[in-house]
């Protein structure tokens, strides 16, 4: 099929069936796509959409994204996962006001040069912005295009990704990209979905190879599976008199990168001397809570909460080389706080 048979059909269902109300399409700036692009990676839309108006709230334009504090950005990003993201949408935001003089950059290679944008996303952002002719290669589109072309293989290997690449490149219209771009994205959320493509709605079901082999679940290949190791850790809630409870920043890199996160110990026996020697308090009261399990994408981490009184007088903090500081519950504290620490925060709030 040659590209505009191609490009044409997927525009003509975009222009009746396409998604044209999402935030981020109404004032369409480089920055607010951006965004938008970064905070899609890996996640739904219907779950980014709440999360990108309020962020847009805070932080309207790239400038005040580069003059917050990262605490401040963290803290909107928190739920969100993949923090990374968060910290590098931080650390472009300062790129861009010290090296582009704070206007988001319009070339391809300047915008890959950021933190945290690759190949597709700063085609996605070039193209869906300023109706560059970049291509695209989010999950989306690569179901439509393995499918469409019965490309065997995890994508995440280097042969299949290549040809995948090839694919997009070719199909790429040299007008209406932006629609286009867009267009792919919708066909691949809403139509040609992991588990019920909805075959008899696509535009491209007549050439589709998967379809004619009737193998649309078979492409794109899985990923190996192999089984996610197990961690435990134990998390103290160390609360104070006043009903605070004690935080520790993270270190800007890990896990949970620069996040606020509670005091982690490997056993329960080691709490008296961990409040001992790192707060120069004893124990009183203390409480053990059933496990959870957070999943990260390459292992499961089982935590085990141990809520710990620490006396009538405040504790001060003695951990050293670690940002720490009591957290009042109670009150909102804009700080960015791992998933598991905010739902225990909130459980200790209202038991």
């Amino acid at each position: 099929m040659t590209t505009k048979h191609f490009s044409d059909r997927v525009l003509q269902w975009y222009d009746r069936h396409g998604r044209k109300d999402l935030p981020w399409q109404q004032n369409r700036t480089p920055y607010r796509v951006w965004v938008s692009e970064v905070m899609l990676q890996q996640t739904q839309v219907a779950t980014v959409i709440p999360y990108f108006e309020r962020f847009m709230a805070r932080f309207p334009d790239v400038l005040s994204l580069a003059n917050a504090d990262i605490d401040a950005v963290l803290h909107l990003w928190s739920g969100l996962g993949y923090y990374a993201r968060g910290r590098n949408l931080h650390k472009a935001a300062c790129k861009v006001r010290d090296e582009h003089a704070g206007v988001f950059p319009q070339h391809f290679v300047a915008v890959q040069e950021l933190p945290g944008v690759g190949r597709s996303t700063a085609g996605a952002i070039l193209a869906l912005a300023c109706d560059q002719r970049h291509a695209i290669l989010d999950g989306n589109v690569k179901r439509v295009l393995a499918r469409f072309q019965a490309v065997a293989g995890w994508p995440g290997e280097a042969r299949v990704l290549e040809r995948l690449w090839d694919y997009a490149e070719g199909y790429t219209p040299t007008s209406r990209v932006a629609d286009y771009t867009q267009a792919m994205m919708d066909l691949g959320a809403t139509l040609c979905t992991r588990t019920r493509p909805r075959c008899d709605e696509c535009p491209l079901v007549a050439d589709c190879q998967a379809h004619a082999e009737g193998r649309e679940r078979a492409f794109p290949g899985s990923k190996p599976r192999r089984e996610l190791p197990v961690r435990a850790t134990h998390m103290l809630l160390v609360r104070n008199a006043q009903g605070e409870v004690l935080l520790q920043q993270r270190p800007p890199t890990g896990i949970w990168g620069g996040l606020w996160s509670l005091p982690e110990i490997e056993s329960a026996d080691l709490a008296e001397d961990w409040c001992r020697q790192q707060l120069g308090v004893t124990i009183g009261r203390h409480q053990s809570w059933p496990a959870l399990r957070h999943t990260f994408s390459h292992f499961h981490l089982d935590i085990t909460p141990l809520l710990i009184e620490v006396g009538k007088n405040r504790a001060q903090s003695v951990l050293e080389g670690q940002a720490t500081v009591w957290y009042n519950t109670r009150s909102e504290d804009p700080r960015g706080l791992a998933a598991p620490v905010r739902r225990l925060l909130e459980r200790l709030q209202h038991p």
